[in-house]
């Protein structure tokens, strides 16, 4: 309950400031870009709100308890992909002075069609970012009030809808701001407190020896609440206590053999490892006890699996067991450690951060190109404070969480870490801390995505009529489509339960990194590209990422921890080089209208002046 109450509280807060925010949402400028007139700092903590999403509360954490140290290449991706936004974008980006990324698109190239290419993409992208926040918004939910998991998506959908459709960009900005200290206080805490009562690392498993995690000392309970398989690395002995059903019918041979999930003994026969005497009546425990050799592929059944003292834990399908030496390697061996695989996942993080819509919108809502600048260098200080603590909870937790491995929860270990080691109202209220900052993650994130998405919708793609009524009836439809592009994914995120959160996430970095990267940083800096290039370069870039990604979707298995499944390495540089090879070869675009595109981007905003043959769209 005191989890359930902290979750309350801060979205209270979050709304209270919202409806605060409300009194401003007047104009298109209000909802679209807050006027520009957000300063670095709360710029920056509101960027830092929503960028910090389920992938770094809950996702970092739990893969690097699932995969190892290797995955904290992850958040240097996300951190160093500010710097190549400092490098060669915001500045530039917020001088032309856009409302949206499809709207800077037209401006620069003049092609209504590569508009609406861009907003279909921006859509995709957002959509495809939003389903692990809501399913990360169904997971904290139901561990802090039991709440059934589709049950906790619509309440965060709800409330990220309200708050997006009444208040507009600069409503979402103070909430976002409000809710990056949130989520730094709810992780640091927590994790300060576990480190200071365990007087360092924990000693019950070797994380860098030659161990396999193991049940803990009076052996190790776990509920399984729908049958699914598990591998066990290690020969092994455990029970399993069935739910429902009776024993009856005929005895199960002790010992030697491997009982069947919830089997019965009867007959006059007993069971072995505790189970009651038969006789056809019903058992009082029905405890069956297995025998499993090293490598042994079985099925859990729903209800209890007793692992001795000492036992290596089996581990679920996704995850591969791992000595504390294997473990903790930066890189190396094969899957998601493998260099391949790590250098894909790096471009596709570090060039992918520019193509967030989310992300890219927020510079729009500075008022000048240098405190653009600013706010960025601000970002990378506090992603940098965050990213310090989510490493203990994956450390912590392969060593005192284990039974994480056998369900494939590993995503929980944020959650459940706390109560595993703090005792009492202790543990509780720092199980309330990070329950209420992973709730604050998922929504300032998905604020984020939904400002993107439905400005995109209506101020892209709906029709242009122009003047005061076209403004009002532009803010009806963004409130429309507000309800509309968070609908979609929230269906997705409901049968999206079984992918881990982190991947999902990857995959939207993959293809942002594939289609608006290069779209961007050649639109700034390379005046010869055409629309036609531009175009074909989104296309290919989109389809060899998106056909990597549904490949390893389908294929699953080995295919998750391949180039399928994070595909960047490949499709970037297509990308790139399809954009490049057509531009040249198609008629060079006017010189005026180029050089007008370039002093807009480039000229510090004192030095401008008004030029009348450039005409971008939104310019101002």
């Amino acid at each position: 309950m005191l989890a359930l109450a902290a979750i309350v509280a801060v979205t209270g807060g979050a709304l209270g400031i919202g409806a605060w925010g409300v009194r401003w949402a007047r104009t298109t400028s209000d909802l679209f870009v807050a006027s520009r007139a957000i300063t670095p700092w709360w710029n920056a903590a509101a960027i830092s709100g929503e960028y910090l999403s389920a992938a770094s509360f809950l996702g970092v954490a739990g893969l690097t308890m699932r995969s190892g140290l290797a995955a904290l290449w992850l958040p240097v991706g996300f951190a160093a992909g500010y710097l190549a936004l400092l490098l060669f974008v915001a500045a530039p980006l917020r001088r032309f002075g856009s409302y949206t990324i499809p709207d800077f698109v037209e401006g620069r190239l003049g092609s209504r069609t590569l508009r609406t290419a861009s907003a279909i993409t921006l859509l995709a992208i957002g959509g495809l970012y939003l389903v692990p926040q809501l399913r990360g918004a169904g997971l904290a939910l139901g561990e802090a009030a039991d709440v059934p998991y589709g049950v906790g998506i619509l309440i965060a959908a709800v409330i990220v809808c309200a708050s997006v459709a009444f208040g507009g960009m600069r409503a979402v900005t103070y909430v976002q701001a409000f809710q990056f200290w949130v989520k730094l206080v709810a992780i640091s805490l927590p994790a300060c407190l576990i480190v200071a009562h365990l007087g360092g690392l924990p000693e019950r498993a070797a994380l860098l020896g030659q161990e396999l995690p193991s049940a803990p000392e009076g052996g190790l309970v776990v509920r399984i609440d729908v049958p699914h398989p598990v591998t066990f690395p290690r020969a092994a002995t455990y029970e399993t206590v069935a739910d429902g059903g009776t024993f009856g019918g005929r005895g199960a041979a002790a010992g030697g053999g491997a009982a069947g999930g919830g089997g019965a003994a009867g007959g006059g026969g007993a069971a072995a490892g505790g189970g009651a005497a038969g006789g056809g009546g019903a058992a009082a425990d029905r405890v069956t006890r297995h025998r499993v050799a090293a490598g042994q592929r079985v099925v859990l059944p729903r209800g209890e699996v007793r692992l001795p003292e000492g036992t290596a834990v089996p581990v679920a399908d996704g995850i591969r067991a791992q000595t504390g030496a294997e473990w903790a390697r930066p890189a190396g061996g094969e899957g998601r450690g493998s260099p391949l695989f790590i250098y894909s996942l790096l471009i596709a993080t570090f060039l992918g951060t520019m193509g967030l819509p989310h992300i890219l919108v927020r510079f729009y809502t500075n008022a000048t190109g240098s405190a653009a600048r600013h706010t960025t260098v601000r970002v990378l200080g506090l992603l940098g404070l965050f990213y310090l603590f989510p490493v203990v909870y994956g450390l912590v937790g392969r060593a005192l969480t284990p039974e994480l491995y056998v369900t494939g929860d590993t995503d929980l270990v944020v959650l459940r870490l706390p109560s595993a080691v703090l005792e009492g109202w202790t543990g509780e209220l720092a199980t309330a801390f990070v329950s209420a900052g992973a709730f604050a993650a998922f929504v300032s994130t998905a604020s984020g995505l939904l400002v993107s998405t439905a400005g995109t919708v209506a101020y892209d793609l709906a029709p242009r009529r122009g003047g005061p009524d076209d403004d009002r009836a532009r803010r009806r439809r963004y409130r429309a489509a507000a309800v509309v592009t968070i609908a979609v994914p929230s269906l997705l995120a409901v049968a999206a339960r079984g992918l881990d959160i982190t991947i999902l996430v990857s995959w939207s970095f993959a293809l942002a990194a594939s289609t608006f990267c290069p779209l961007l940083l050649l639109g700034i800096w390379w005046s010869r590209l055409t629309p036609r290039g531009a175009l074909a370069g989104m296309i290919a870039g989109g389809f060899c990422a998106s056909g990597g990604i549904v490949a390893a979707v389908f294929a699953g298995g080995a295919a998750e921890e391949s180039l399928l499944a994070q595909p960047a390495l490949i499709s970037v540089p297509v990308a790139f080089l399809t954009m490049a090879v057509v531009s040249l070869r198609d008629t060079p675009p006017s010189r005026i209208a180029v050089a007008g595109a370039m002093r807009a981007l480039h000229v510090p905003e004192a030095a401008a002046s008004p030029d009348p043959a450039f005409g971008a769209a939104g310019r101002g």
